[in-house]
């Protein structure tokens, strides 16, 4: 039910109802006044209506705060909400797992200024863009490890993903062990869609499960998985730092992504094959995949508006707080009956 003139709506308008009761309490009260004390007085000289104390003129008004107050009640009861300030939430939302590749080779700087550093930083941007969805990460090398768990706490995730290097597994690229620990992460997952997102910049180079097993286990649990080669066309260099993290030199090599391969991984799971050759490039492809997935579940999602009441029951409780602190101190000698 909309409020005339404004963009506020009761979500449960029948607790309007309950008006009726302080209203009749009211109308009783005015007709039944509680009975005055009588005194009898030999003159009645001294006593005229203009003497009266402002105290005992403002008390037949003190039990105007309860009235207000259960007015305030019943009007939070039935839950105003800004419908102007509406944002839509997905109902059971998706859960993503991202997958990165943090082998050596990813401190190559045909991205600015390397390709892990710009996945770090589109990779950040996706996250805070999606802040319904359950979001982990993997990463792998020559081996994988889940370093977040599917999660709503993002900034938890952010500060994972900010601490990425390469240095922090063993050498070499095991894009099977990449997709299947990501699968392992969403496999028990109930969410509406569940996604992988996997970024590498090279070729399968061993691990213990190989990439077409990882698939067929992704594609049992019915997981969508979306892939991006990283790197330019041709060659590129990488930096070779000494022990103290500065650059000396840099190491040519020829850039080679196994491109059949996450090609075939994605087209298996309904997904897509992405090719990053450079930071502009990247962004897109995320903001194309953020968009894709924001789609396929559009259709079950409801409106969240905001809800109005808790200013009505502070202000109720602090209508019942005035009128116990003034009856039991300003008003105390005239509320005794």
């Amino acid at each position: 039910m909309r409020i005339p003139l404004t963009n506020l709506y009761f979500a449960d308008p029948y607790y309007l109802l309950l008006l009726i009761f302080p209203v009749l309490y009211w109308i009783y009260r005015k007709k039944n006044p509680v009975p005055k004390l009588k005194y009898t007085l030999s003159t009645t000289l001294g006593f005229k209506e203009d003497q009266l104390g402002w105290k005992a003129r403002l008390k037949p008004y003190l039990n105007y705060l309860l009235y207000a107050a259960a007015v305030l009640f019943v009007i939070a009861m039935a839950r105003p909400q800004d419908r102007s300030q509406g944002k839509k939430i997905y109902t059971e939302g998706i859960d993503i797992a991202l997958s990165v590749d943090i082998s050596r080779s990813m401190d190559v700087n045909d991205l600015q200024p390397t390709r892990l550093e710009a996945a770090k930083e589109v990779a950040k941007s996706f996250v805070i863009g999606r802040p319904s969805d359950r979001i982990g990460l993997v990463i792998f090398a020559g081996e994988s490890f889940t370093l977040c768990p599917v999660t709503h706490d993002h900034q938890v995730l952010i500060q994972h993903i900010n601490q990425l290097n390469s240095g922090m597994l063993a050498s070499s690229t095991a894009i099977g062990m990449g997709l299947a620990s990501a699968v392992n992460s969403l496999k028990s997952s109930t969410a509406a869609s569940k996604v992988i997102i996997l970024m590498t910049d090279g070729v399968n180079e061993g691990g213990v499960i190989a990439p077409e097993t990882a698939l067929e286990i992704a594609k049992m649990y019915g997981i969508t998985v979306y892939t991006i080669g990283v790197g330019t066309y041709g060659d590129a260099f990488l930096p070779l730092k000494d022990e103290f993290g500065n650059v000396i030199s840099l190491q040519r090599l020829e850039v080679t992504i196994d491109e059949e391969l996450l090609k075939k991984i994605a087209a298996e799971t309904n997904g897509k094959y992405f090719r990053a050759t450079d930071n502009a490039t990247l962004r897109r492809i995320y903001q194309e995949i953020d968009q894709l997935e924001k789609s396929k579940i559009n259709s079950a999602s409801f409106v969240q508006y905001r809800e109005c009441y808790k200013p009505l029951i502070r202000g109720g409780i602090y209508l019942i707080v005035a009128y116990l602190v003034l009856s039991t101190t300003l008003f105390r000698s005239l509320t005794k009956e």
